[in-house]
């Protein structure tokens, strides 16, 4: 089915044309600045999130010469320079070109591919290899170049960590064959291993064919009839399809070592990274195999080899003492927020201050906390939510699309903390 399908021809906006869909699409990259109330920001676009060490050093040196001289971690694993100055574009794409950071101008902002970040520590997995290979499908695609920065691809390698977000287009490792899933549904297509890369791309500009007109930037922002003719049209090309329902709750890596020492995991302490706590990271790649893997849930996986687990913790130990999270019991383990006031103008309070004022035991639901009611970045699955509202502070216990009766609590530290403890033990 799909080898009779054309591939697609290299694009010739790759040089940097403009993008085939016009404006509404406000999400930012790094040629498209967001103003915010700390200065401009730029999303840096990082397939997998997997980086060498020396591009992870070149974002660092971006966000110290032009922005605030921090890396913040974004739900899908790209990272974000924060108080930068407005005229700093042109200057700033440089240095990411010529890092690699920025491989086609026109497609910077659709290279949204989430990838589970333990792939391949326990044996073999194709992961990888759909990784690289559908990042160059995409920025060959001229038609790609048209999604919009919200449109997300998912390669999972069999343990459900990254098919559990609900991406639009998501590949699944199984055996000498994948899985192809179109948004959330719970039918999923078998495609030869080898040809999975192609078969996601293809399925997105399929997307891209059934959303023309109707505003749609995802799969699930769809009319319900122009969704399932889409899945239809997957469906006569790919052949029957398996019911493989989604996971609702996605497992992130836990920090600490993993897989007889070959890996180190941590987390970060609301997705926020000083100089002081990316240069150990880095340093601590490159003496370990020179990769880096961000994580959707605001972690870095390291994946080594580091050979002896004493080895292992000794870099777990440098790693928390510069501030880290590595290991689950940490009071931070769990916690996240968006970035609050003062650098949110929409922002009704200084969440990520409060998240800290109200650290305490470890729970056994993640939290979020968010200044508004867009509650950017917060997690999937279940979790605790904490948003701000004129009211006070609300808080509810969310379970996929199901959320219980919340509780407000008004402007008492105490009381809200105690009140966080205890929705978080549930």
């Amino acid at each position: 089915m799909l080898a009779a399908m054309p591939d697609s021809a290299p694009s010739p906006l790759s040089a940097g044309g403009p993008a085939l869909r016009g404006g509404g699409d406000a999400c930012p990259g790094t040629l498209r600045l967001h103003r915010a109330d700390d200065g401009a920001l730029a999303r840096v676009r990082v397939p997998g999130g997997v980086l060498s060490a020396d591009r992870a050093d070149a974002l660092l040196a971006a966000a110290e010469r032009f922005g605030d001289g921090e890396l913040h971690l974004t739900s899908r694993g790209n990272v974000q320079l924060r108080g930068l100055g407005a005229e700093c574009g042109g200057a700033l794409a440089e240095l990411l070109t010529a890092a690699g950071l920025l491989p086609s101008a026109a497609h910077e902002r659709a290279r949204n591919i989430v990838a589970s970040p333990l792939a391949g520590l326990g044996g073999s997995t194709p992961v990888s290899g759909w990784l690289s290979e559908l990042d160059r499908l995409v920025c060959g695609s001229a038609a790609a170049a048209s999604l919009s920065g919200r449109f997300l691809f998912a390669l999972d390698d069999g343990r459900g960590d990254v098919d559990a977000l609900g991406a639009d287009v998501t590949l699944i490792a199984a055996g000498d064959s994948c899985l192809l899933r179109i948004g959330t549904a719970d039918e999923v297509f078998r495609v030869p291993s080898g040809e999975g890369p192609r078969a996601a791309l293809l399925a997105a500009e399929a997307f891209l064919r059934a959303a023309r007109g109707s505003g749609a930037w995802r799969v699930k922002d769809l009319p319900d009839d122009v969704r399932a003719e889409l899945v239809r049209a997957v469906k006569a090309a790919a052949g029957p399809a398996v019911d493989r329902p989604r996971p609702r709750t996605a497992t992130p890596p836990a920090p600490g070592p993993h897989g007889s020492s070959n890996a180190i995991s941590v987390d970060v302490p609301l997705g926020r990274l000083a100089s002081a706590q990316w240069r150990p990271l880095t340093e601590t790649a490159r003496r370990h195999g020179g990769e880096l893997r961000l994580t959707p849930w605001r972690g870095i996986v390291v994946p080594g080899p580091f050979g002896r687990p004493e080895d292992a913790a000794a870099a777990l130990d440098a790693l928390a003492a510069a501030g880290l999270i590595t290991a689950p019991d940490s009071p931070w383990a769990g916690v996240g927020a968006c970035i609050g006031r003062p650098g949110c103008a929409k922002s009704l309070s200084d969440v990520r201050a409060e998240a800290g004022a109200a650290v305490g035991p470890v729970g056994r639901l993640p939290v979020y906390w968010s200044g508004c009611e867009r509650r950017c970045g917060h997690p999937h699955g279940e979790w605790i939510d904490v948003v701000v509202t004129p009211d006070g502070h609300r808080i509810s216990h969310v379970r996929g699309e199901r959320r219980d009766p919340p509780r407000t609590v008004r402007d008492d530290p105490a009381a809200l903390a105690a009140a966080v403890a205890a929705a978080r033990a549930l």
